[in-house]
């Protein structure tokens, strides 16, 4: 009984302390402007503070720091102030009587002040709001999960049932914020068919919302790129609401989306364009590490040559005040800009080498590659680094990280494999999947090459080893039944081991779950068959089948991985007419879709196989269009600058040659002369050697031509003239060059600078290696099968000789 009585006076009096002063302190604390404000309240009222007050205290010291920048805020400050230790003492003891909202917010708050997961406030707060979680509502639900994925947890059975809430609740769900930001929390755990219908549902409300936010546009991209799926419609439409909001752009959001979008492999010129302006008028504003090394690797790699060079000295300039992780922006900011600045490389690699310690092994992996790739030398970085990769291999035991850090090693100069190495490897070979197989078997590969190199023994731990790998490969492929993960695993598949030992038994096995090619995977199977060069007529022709009957599905930027494969593979299915026809029928209604460098590759590649539809012919070979396309190419790394320039002058020179009816100017001579002089078309020792030979069976030197440039500025390796009676015509002058001769055929031939007498005929010898094939046919690749028919437009007569057999 007086149990009872003292709890019900305890009751009572708590009621009356809260009715009498709650409001007041309340109040008091909502008005505060500083911390030390409502450190002093706190300090003040220790024992008079509620849940509510301690919830309301540590969420205004939070919206305080929110609204400055990162530089301003005093995040340090906060977290190490006596009172608000007290703050998280109170809040830990008063956590069961916290209503659902100020729970979530108060963990939020803590969270934002980088109090560690493993602090008992936080872990007590995660523990209560589990036990709550399926009373949560919604908009409650979306921030605790917020929380979650500050703490890094993605893939916890909590996250889970988070996921599983949201299931039950998605037809009712009408908030778009709040599904977003539960998509981004969940999308480390769901299905293919949820996530499916979690994009059908953000896209019906993003409709029916009146205005498509910045914010909203953000966060979808964010959940594409979590789940890997280029969704082109809705990256289209996110693209558009950002190129709205310019304001919204600063430096921050900028940098978050470039690398978005580098994730998705998704380009929008317009978008790139405009940051690069904007990025570029920030410069003189970046005054501090922070802000400038974001700049540096936003605006870097598409800057000209002026701007980058204002980075480069900036950069040199702030090197020192540089921490470990805005080193590490910097160097691989420097690999993309494929900088050459010995001052630079030379500083920051000073700069890791103090900094080492503290990266852990998948930041060592680029930097590892950063520095190869920047041709630095610093024998003491590589040794330190070459200690440290080795002391993560010991301990390390997941596969991936194993293959990635034995990939590190082998990349080290002078490093040599020993049996620390070998037995990491042969530990976890079993769990491997096909793309650590391959980092392995790609390390491995390079050490047995060094040692022969030094005419050491290739029979060691290594090459057996090798053939261990070869044999988990085959099982892997043997046991695999699911087309869409083995292609995941496929993705990045590449070198001779992989070439020479697994090709076949992975288009096999792709073969074997041919049932299992649906629309949302064909662009990825057609760019594996590409990249393998593998002619595998019942898949082409299932690809091809199933493009035709999907055809409204697929985006139309995705035609060009499938059409590409056919062209290059000169490979045409069954009903070929009509699958390229409904192909270029769909591309052709929606031009506007195309990036401008994708439609010239596209026009390329339809060239390749004979094509040339009038609108996208037109539609390139256009003022407007060439005027962006110049500007587009101002951005992207000089290597697809370099292609797409290529595919371009391909292009014109294959209308101008196949359908003249067009009336499209040749206006690539001053580039292909420009190509000419780069590349610097010597003969080499080989040439000459067939050269004698050729003069030998035609009758003298005088008689053969080699390594010859003819109109429209195709290379051919011989060339000799015979005569109405088949007998070889001498060259009036060998050292005559017919690159200034353009436009010539069967009705206009020249020998030196004088026509060919009637009858007369040109003959080109060319020579192909295994390149010009099919890996598993003696069929021709498509772009060798095209130059065989313009140099025949062009009046030759085409003899090619097969220099390595195909099997």
């Amino acid at each position: 009984m007086l149990c009872v009585r003292h709890i019900c006076a305890f009751a009572l009096r708590r009621c009356q302390f809260r009715t009498l002063s709650s409001d007041t302190l309340l109040r008091q604390l909502n008005s505060c402007t500083t911390e030390d404000q409502v450190f002093d309240l706190v300090g003040k009222n220790k024992a008079r503070l509620s849940e509510k007050h301690v919830g309301t205290a540590i969420s205004q010291l939070w919206n305080f720091q929110k609204d400055k920048s990162r530089l301003l805020r005093s995040i340090d400050y906060v977290k190490n102030h006596s009172q608000f230790l007290t703050l998280r003492i109170l809040a830990e003891n008063k956590i069961e009587f916290m209503d659902d909202d100020l729970l979530v917010d108060t963990l939020y708050s803590v969270l934002r002040f980088t109090v560690e997961a493993h602090d008992s406030l936080v872990e007590e707060l995660v523990v209560e709001a589990w036990r709550r979680l399926e009373r949560f509502s919604l908009p409650t639900l979306s921030r605790f999960a917020v929380c979650l994925n500050e703490q890094q947890i993605y893939f916890s059975p909590l996250i889970g049932k988070i996921a599983d809430i949201v299931n039950m609740n998605l037809d009712s769900t009408q908030d778009i914020r709040v599904l977003l930001v539960l998509m981004v929390s969940i999308s480390g755990v769901i299905s293919q068919s949820f996530q499916e219908q979690l994009i059908q549902k953000a896209e019906l409300l993003l409709e029916t919302e009146n205005c498509f936010h910045f914010n909203h546009a953000r966060k979808m991209v964010h959940f594409l790129r979590n789940v890997r799926l280029t969704h082109r419609p809705l990256l289209d439409k996110c693209n558009k609401i950002f190129l709205k909001n310019l304001r919204q752009l600063d430096l921050e959001s900028i940098s978050h989306i470039l690398t978005l979008y580098q994730t998705l492999q998704f380009n929008n010129t317009e978008f790139r364009l405009v940051v690069k302006q904007k990025l570029t008028e920030t410069i003189d504003d970046c005054i501090n590490p922070v802000s400038f090394t974001k700049l540096f690797a936003a605006l870097g790699p598409m800057a000209g040559p002026e701007v980058r060079e204002r980075l480069i000295a900036t950069a040199l300039l702030m090197a020192e005040e540089f921490n470990c992780h805005e080193v590490l922006v910097v160097v691989e900011t420097m690999e993309k800009m494929e900088c050459r600045n010995s001052h630079l490389i030379q500083k920051i690699a000073s700069l890791l080498h103090k900094y080492l310690d503290k990266y852990k092994p998948l930041e060592l992996a680029k930097i590892t590659q950063a520095l190869l790739l920047l041709h630095c030398h610093n024998a003491k970085l590589y040794t330190k680094l070459r200690g440290l990769v080795v002391g993560y291999l010991q301990v390390n035991v997941v596969p991936r990280d194993i293959s990635m850090l034995t990939r590190i090693l082998s990349m080290l100069p002078s490093s040599q494999v020993d049996e620390v190495v070998i037995n990491r490897v042969d530990a976890v070979l079993s769990q491997c999947k096909l793309n650590d197989l391959n980092s392995f078997a790609t390390a491995l590969v390079r050490w047995v090459h060094r040692d022969q190199s030094r005419h050491q023994s290739t029979s060691g731990p290594s090459a057996k080893l090798l053939q261990k790998l070869s044999n988990c490969g085959y099982q892997r492929l043997q046991k695999a039944s699911d087309l869409d993960l083995l292609l995941e695993e496929c993705r990045y598949l590449s070198g001779e081991w992989f070439e020479e030992i697994l090709v076949e038994e992975t288009v096999n096995t792709c073969q074997r779950l041919m049932d299992q090619i649906t629309w949302m995977n064909v662009q990825e199977l057609s760019t594996f068959l590409l990249k393998t060069n593998y002619r595998c007529t019942p898949l082409l022709d299932r690809i091809a089948s199933v493009a035709v009957q999907h055809i409204n599905k697929i985006h139309p930027s995705g035609m060009y991985a499938i059409l590409r494969t056919f062209t290059v593979l000169n490979y045409d299915p069954p009903q070929s007419e009509e699958f390229f026809e409904t192909c270029i029928q769909h591309c052709s209604s929606q031009l506007d879709c195309f990036e401008p460098h994708i439609l010239v590759l596209l026009g390329y590649s339809l060239a390749v196989a004979e094509y040339f539809p009038p609108a996208l012919i037109n539609a390139i070979f256009n003022v407007d269009f060439l005027a962006k396309l110049d500007a587009q190419l101002e951005i992207p790394s000089d290597t697809l600058n370099w292609k797409v320039r290529l595919r371009l002058m391909e292009l014109n020179r294959a209308v101008c040659l196949e359908c003249p009816e067009f009336q499209i100017p040749w206006f690539h001579e001053r580039y292909c002369q420009q190509m000419q002089r780069k590349g610097n078309r010597s003969t080499n020792t080989a040439q000459q050697q067939i050269r004698r030979m050729l003069g030998e069976i035609l009758g003298g030197s005088q008689y053969a031509k080699v390594s010859v440039l003819t109109p429209y500025y195709y290379g051919i390796d011989f060339e000799f003239i015979l005569d109405k009676n088949k007998k070889p015509l001498p060259y009036m002058d060998q050292s005559i060059v017919l690159a200034d001769l353009v436009q010539w055929g069967p009705d206009i031939q020249l020998l030196g600078k004088k026509g060919l007498p009637p009858g007369a005929q040109r003959i080109a010898v060319e020579f192909l290696d295994s390149k010009a094939f099919c890996k598993n046919s003696c069929q021709l690749n498509g772009e060798i099968a095209m130059k065989k028919r313009h140099l025949e437009i062009l009046g030759y007569q085409v003899v090619q000789i097969t220099l390595h057999k195909k099997t």
